[in-house]
């Protein structure tokens, strides 16, 4: 499906994103995340790991540096409209692995909060060298058929049900089907990825946002644009 300029998801009020390290939704569609937020949607961050080892300093430590990107991720997430963040303990940054723990972790909180849309890495992207964002992917879409599954049961206790989500959006795909335009929102997206202040050594973001703005949005001609790709499960 392609869309024009119309804000996605047009499916539903709740979006969850999906997400392996603090910036990842901010960098690759803080656009997307500030239009819907403009338009009222009800916006939730999962965040598997705390970004603990996204550093060259050996200074560091990974729980200094832990504590650090999550106030980063909060602030931009606040800037850009989003209502909830979800930091899931005990997985680590550049460590993350497609196991049945992290489906259910991942499960439960779709449980609890009921998204109608879901957003993630496109785990099948060739060539995407970070295990990461590949382990993530796969597993938000295996937990997503769990989520609504009455046979996997370990989170039906205490009141919380199976919930089903039908659409799914992929980011960092290189296979889109659906893009939106960001023109009018970019500043705002280039403001986000700034309070990641411990990712800008020798890093541009607007220069980088503006790039790979211009460059998804061509083949629609739109001055700048995020790509997905949308599935329904």
């Amino acid at each position: 499906m392609t869309t024009s300029s119309v804000l996605l998801p047009p499916e539903g009020q709740r979006v969850l994103f999906v997400l392996a390290h603090p910036d990842d939704a901010d960098f690759i569609c803080g656009g997307t995340v500030a239009r819907l937020a403009e338009e009222g949607r009800d916006i939730h961050y999962l965040l598997v790991t705390k970004g603990d080892n996204g550093t060259d300093d050996p200074a560091i430590t990974p729980v200094r540096l832990a504590a650090i990107r999550e106030q980063e991720q909060r602030r931009a997430a606040k800037l850009l409209g989003v209502q909830a963040l979800t930091f899931l303990e005990g997985y680590h940054d550049g460590e993350v692995e497609a196991t049945l723990a992290l489906r259910r972790d991942i499960a439960l909180v779709v449980r609890q909060w009921r998204p109608d849309v879901v957003f993630t890495f496109d785990p099948w992207k060739r060539y995407d060298m970070h295990p990461d964002h590949r382990a993530v992917g796969i597993c938000t879409q295996d937990a997503l058929v769990n989520a609504g599954a009455r046979n996997f049961p370990e989170q039906l206790h205490n009141g919380i049900r199976p919930h089903s989500v039908k659409h799914i959006y992929y980011f960092s795909t290189d296979q889109p089907n659906h893009w939106v335009e960001t023109s009018g929102v970019i500043e705002k997206k280039i403001a986000a990825m700034r309070c990641h202040a411990s990712q800008m050594n020798g890093f541009n973001p607007d220069e980088y946002a503006r790039r790979k703005g211009r460059e998804a949005g061509m083949a629609h001609k739109y001055k700048l644009a995020e790509a997905f790709h949308h599935d329904v499960i």
